[in-house]
């Protein structure tokens, strides 16, 4: 979910709609779609919308041999319509999304997570 976000970040898209795809060992296979409320690219609407769409599949026992989730009707960015929130904790969340975004821009991708890698400064 957080690499469907990055590259829908770096890319300048929004999606409107996820699509989640599992595929078990017997060579079938399940997708669902569901919309977002509002375009979006930020981790935490799409991490929301692909639990949701965990939950719908209601995996029991199924041998999973894949799973893909991909955005799907996907707008530039700039369409998509920002609103004012009065929920201080999301604002920080994404303040800090476009902070670690500008730092694996500058760093790497490993810049956050167990695999980091501290460089020497120039």
């Amino acid at each position: 979910m957080v690499r469907l976000g990055i590259l829908l970040r770096r890319r300048g898209q929004a999606a409107r709609a996820l699509t989640l795809t599992l595929k078990f060992a017997g060579g079938t296979s399940w997708e669902k779609t569901r919309r977002l409320p509002e375009p979006s690219a930020h981790d935490d609407d799409l991490r929301v919308l692909a639990y949701q769409l965990m939950d719908a599949a209601g995996l029991q026992r199924g041998r999973l041999t894949g799973l893909a989730l991909k955005g799907d009707d996907l707008v530039d960015a700039d369409q998509a319509a920002e609103q004012i929130s009065l929920d201080g904790a999301r604002e920080a969340r994404l303040v800090a999304e476009a902070a670690i975004d500008r730092g694996r821009d500058k760093f790497g991708p490993g810049i956050i997570g167990p695999a980091t890698v501290f460089r020497r400064a120039s």
